[in-house]
C-alpha cells in the first residue's frame, strides 16, 4: 500500500522542478532581450565604428606635362624680280643667310642700256640749249640795263641844263625882261623833265633780266624724270633681299630669262621665329591663363621662355587639337624651321595638387566617392579623378585641402553613419 501511495508524489515533484528551471531561463532572457516589431532582436548596447583618418594634402603627383613642337619661321616673304632681264650673276643661293638689302642676283638688259644713254643725252641737250639761252638773254639784260642808265644820266645833265634856264628866266622876271608866261613856261618844262626822270629812275632800278629759259626749264625737268626712271630699271636689275632671314625656293640658274613680277625666291624670317604645337582640350586649359610657356630642345637640358602670340578658342576638325604658337627672338639662329622641342604645357607649381590614397577611393561604375569625416558623421563625397602616380591620385573637384578623409576598409562603410575617430594619420 504505502509503496503504491509514493510513485505518483515523485512525478509530481519532477514536474514542479521543470517548470521551475524554465521560469528561471525565461528570467535571465528577458534583462538582454526585446522584441521589435520586425521580430529581429535589437542589443541595446551595440559599439560605435572606430576608424583612421587622414588630412588631405597638396603634394607633388608628376613632372610638367611636355608636348613636342615644330619650330617654323614667323614669316615669309616672296622674292619677286622689278624688271626683265637675262641672270647675269647668282650672288646668293638657296640655304643662305640674307640680310636685308644684299643683293641676291644679278640681271642685264641691253634694252635699259640703250634707253639710259638716249635718256641721259636728252639731258645734256636740253642742259645746253638753256646754257646758250641764258648767256644770250644776260648779254642782252645787260645792253637794255646800259642803255637805260645812260639816258637817265642825259636827263640828269638836261635837268641841270633847264634849273639853270628857270634861275635865269626869275631873274629876268623879277628885273622886267622876262613875262610872267615865259616863267610858268620854263617851270612847266622843268617839272615834266623831272617827271620823267624819275619815271626812268624807277624803271632801271625795277630792271629784271630776261627770262628766255623758262620753256627749257620744263624740258630739262621732263628729260630728267624720264633719267630717272631709267636708273630705278636700272637698279631693278639688281634683286634684293627685302628683309633678314633664310632664302629657299630659288631655282635659277645663270643665263635664264626672267620676266617682270616673276617670282625669284622666298626668304624665311627667323629672328624672331615661330615655335608650333598641337594641344588637347585639358592642356588648352592649362595653358589658356598663361602669356608664355617654357620649352627645351630635345638633347638640352636648358630650359628657355616664349611669348605665346597666338591660342586656339576652336578645335581644329582636322587635327582634333588647338593650335598653339610662341613667337622667341633667334638672334644667333640656333632654333631652325623643321626642328623639334620639348614644349611644356604645364609648370613645377601645376604639379602641386589635391591628392588622396588610391586605397581611400571606392569605385561605383564610372564614379569615384570617398567618406569624408564631419564630426562624427561620414559623408559619402563624390569626386573627379585625374592624373595617378603610384599609389596617389590627383583630385580634379570634390575635396579641399585639409578635410579629413576616412582611411579604415571605405568600401564597408555607410553614408551618414556615426563612427569614432580613433586618430588622424600621414596620407
Amino acid at each position: 500500500m504505502r509503496q503504491k501511495r509514493r510513485k505518483p508524489q515523485r512525478q509530481t515533484v519532477r514536474i514542479v522542478c521543470i517548470l521551475t528551471l524554465s521560469v528561471g531561463i525565461l528570467a535571465g532572457c528577458s534583462d538582454s532581450a526585446v522584441v521589435n516589431t520586425d521580430a529581429k532582436p535589437v542589443y541595446k548596447d551595440q559599439a560605435i565604428q572606430s576608424v583612421k583618418a587622414f588630412k588631405v594634402i597638396k603634394q607633388k603627383i608628376g613632372n610638367p606635362l611636355e608636348r613636342v613642337a615644330e619650330v617654323q619661321s614667323s614669316a615669309q616673304f616672296t622674292v619677286l624680280a622689278k624688271a626683265s632681264g637675262e641672270i647675269e650673276q647668282i650672288l646668293k643661293k638657296r640655304g643662305d643667310m640674307v640680310q636685308e638689302g644684299d643683293v641676291i642676283l644679278k640681271l642685264k638688259s641691253t634694252d635699259v642700256l640703250a634707253q639710259r644713254e638716249s635718256a641721259a643725252a636728252a639731258v645734256q641737250a636740253v642742259q645746253d640749249a638753256m646754257g646758250k639761252a641764258k648767256a644770250k638773254a644776260k648779254k642782252e639784260s645787260d645792253s637794255q640795263k646800259q642803255d637805260m642808265s645812260n639816258a637817265v644820266q642825259k636827263m640828269e645833265l638836261n635837268m641841270t641844263t633847264l634849273l639853270r634856264s628857270y634861275n635865269k628866266m626869275k631873274n629876268d622876271y623879277d628885273i622886267g625882261l622876262a613875262t610872267k608866261a615865259q616863267l610858268y613856261q620854263m617851270e612847266t618844262q622843268m617839272m615834266t623833265a623831272r617827271m620823267d626822270l624819275d619815271q626812268l629812275k624807277q624803271k632801271l632800278n625795277a630792271f629784271e633780266p630776261i627770262d628766255a629759259a623758262s620753256e627749257l626749264e620744263t624740258q630739262l625737268k621732263a628729260a630728267q624724270v624720264a633719267l630717272q626712271q631709267v636708273d630705278q630699271a636700272i637698279a631693278n636689275l639688281e634683286v634684293k633681299a627685302t628683309v633678314s632671314g633664310l632664302l629657299t625656293e630659288m631655282p635659277l640658274e645663270v643665263g635664264m630669262p626672267v620676266q617682270s613680277g616673276a617670282q625669284i625666291g622666298v626668304i624665311q624670317r627667323l629672328d624672331p621665329i615661330k615655335i608650333k604645337a598641337q594641344l588637347s582640350e585639358d592642356e588648352t586649359k592649362l595653358v589658356s591663363d598663361k602669356t608664355e610657356l617654357t620649352y627645351s630642345l630635345p638633347d638640352n637640358k636648358t630650359k628657355f621662355k616664349g611669348a605665346i602670340s597666338y591660342l586656339a578658342k576652336v578645335i581644329d576638325p582636322a587635327t582634333k587639337s588647338y593650335e598653339v604658337n610662341l613667337e622667341v627672338p633667334n638672334k644667333d639662329h640656333l632654333l631652325m624651321p623643321g626642328m623639334k622641342l620639348k614644349l611644356q604645357t604645364s609648370d613645377d607649381k601645376d604639379q602641386i595638387v589635391v591628392t588622396v590614397p588610391t586605397y581611400s577611393i571606392v569605385k561605383e561604375g564610372d564614379n569615384a566617392f570617398v567618406f569624408v569625416l564631419a564630426g562624427d558623421t561620414l559623408e559619402k563625397r563624390s569626386i573627379q579623378l585625374g592624373r595617378i602616380n603610384e599609389q596617389n591620385q590627383e583630385v580634379l573637384s570634390g575635396l579641399k585641402e585639409g578635410e579629413l578623409v576616412v582611411k579604415t576598409n571605405p568600401s564597408s562603410l555607410v553614408d551618414k553613419a556615426k563612427v569614432q575617430m580613433s586618430a588622424v594619420e600621414e596620407q
